[in-house]
């Protein structure tokens, strides 16, 4: 059932207000741990700034990411995009060269699972793999999908997704009916019975609730993260950074006592178990680059969010834009031709410097199951990979629309391997510079989740780049 945010605030514990974060950094510099942030779509960097992200997870690139004194470092796997097969290999081969790297550096490490705010993603399927990889028995699985600056909030073990002043039960959303990753429950014990098929019991998941975290403090948290054990689950409550804070330091203190965890979560967690605080957007000259041209917006997701904003954004601005026919695109004999006829739309307004928005037709085309569903997705985006790849040369700046989306665009087109996250341009929506071994070095790009905004996000994204109020 939908709530009301302010009232269900307001019944809670008082918030945290003591800075936590100093102690946390300090647990971090005596652990000395580097924090490996596996991302399932790039959307993961929404909450951090001056980190780098990798594309790449090859034994010598990680055993260079182990000599980094940095705390934390993003591997952007895409995994999301992958059927259960292929995220299951990767994983599998990513936590073996980690495990190398660790062995031949002798620094720690401990992995998060970073995946989406609105529980989409292969679970448990990712954190098993890790748990098998890591040397021992792992006491918990700790789940901690809120996400504040995407109006994702979990409250008495119950995750919720807001709209306004509404909260509304995750599973009562559209991100609930996802081909590939739906589900049926709110209540994040019984998400988890569910998703492993039953094998673990609703009545055996562990929740940190508001209450222990805001009235208990660390010392509460730390003693039940300490009873976790045999790969147990556990929920974390959290409204505020503050709140993930207080978990953070508690995760810390267990794991000085030699417990080991397998971390499940959203953006939020990730950042603050890194010691990253947050910092303000970024302004319009902190966007300029000596890169000339127009702007591209290009916006792949389908999920209701994204093609409010985009409407917004066309009926609201002056934008140029290029639509993409999907239908062309799935039809082996029509594709080539409609790849190209979008480029020769797209390409003469980028060179007049012009911003152009690229976008997928909106009638979403699905698959009979979650299969056939990813393959008509990846096939979808592999061609704005090729339309992408004919425009980014003429491109000040691209904006890039959705976790696939961003991701294909990043690997296959940009072809980026490494590149530095400066922060964001509205809340949840982070910046990259990109590398200089990248097919297009030091462009600014942007990684715009589906799911993260408000209606008006897209243009106000492109008004600052253009400087506008």
């Amino acid at each position: 059932m939908s709530r009301n945010k302010a009232e269900v605030f307001a019944a809670l514990p008082p918030a945290v207000t003591d800075d936590l974060m100093p102690a946390i950094r300090d647990a971090l510099h005596s652990q000395g741990d580097k924090v490996v942030i596996l991302d399932d779509d790039p959307t993961g960097t929404q909450t951090v700034h001056d980190v780098t992200v990798l594309t790449r997870w090859e034994p010598d690139v990680l055993i260079s990411v182990m000599q980094d004194p940095a705390p934390a470092v993003f591997v952007l796997t895409n995994t999301r995009s992958m059927t259960p097969p292929g995220a299951e290999a990767l994983n599998q081969e990513v936590a073996a060269n980690l495990q190398a790297a660790s062995q031949q550096t002798g620094r720690g490490y401990t992995v998060i699972s970073r995946s989406d705010s609105t529980l989409r993603g292969h679970f448990p399927l990712e954190t098993d793999v890790l748990a098998r990889a890591r040397a021992g028995n792992i006491d918990g699985v700790l789940i901690i999908p809120a996400f504040m600056a995407g109006g994702r909030y979990t409250i008495h073990g119950v995750h919720y997704v807001a709209e306004g002043d509404t909260l509304i039960p995750a599973a009562q959303t559209p991100f609930a009916q996802d081909k590939a990753f739906g589900y049926r429950s709110s209540d994040l014990r019984e998400w988890v019975s569910e998703k492993t098929g039953g094998k673990a019991s609703a009545n055996d998941v562990t929740v940190v609730t508001l209450e222990d975290i805001r009235t208990g403090g660390v010392e509460r948290v730390s003693a039940i993260f300490m009873g976790l054990e045999n790969h147990a689950y556990c929920v974390v409550d959290a409204i505020d950074e503050q709140d993930l804070a207080v978990v953070v330091l508690a995760a810390l203190q267990a794991e000085s006592q030699n417990k080991q965890f397998v971390y499940r979560t959203a953006a939020s967690f990730a950042a603050i178990r890194a010691g990253i605080t947050l910092r303000p957007l970024l302004t319009t000259a902190e966007l300029q680059t000596q890169r000339t041209g127009g702007g591209l917006v290009v916006v792949g997701s389908y999920v209701p969010k994204s093609s409010s904003q985009l409407e917004h954004l066309l009926t609201h601005t002056d934008v140029a834009r290029a639509e993409v026919n999907v239908k062309q695109l799935l039809d082996d004999a029509a594709q080539a031709a409609e790849i190209e006829r979008v480029v020769a739309v797209a390409k003469p307004l980028l060179e007049r410097g012009e911003t152009v928005v690229l976008y997928t037709s909106r009638t979403l085309i699905t698959g009979d199951d979650a299969a056939s569903s990813l393959t008509i997705g990846n096939r979808i985006s592999d061609s704005l990979v090729q339309i992408t790849r004919r425009l980014q040369s003429a491109a000040r700046f691209i904006i890039a629309k959705g976790g696939i989306t961003s991701s294909d665009l990043a690997t296959k087109a940009l072809q980026v391997k490494q590149a530095r996250v400066i922060g964001q341009i509205l809340p949840g929506i982070p910046v990259w510079d990109l590398g200089d071994d990248c097919a297009e070095p030091h462009l600014i790009y942007v990684v715009f989740p589906g799911n993260v905004g408000s209606v008006e996000a897209i243009a106000e994204a492109v008004a600052k780049f253009e400087g506008e109020a």
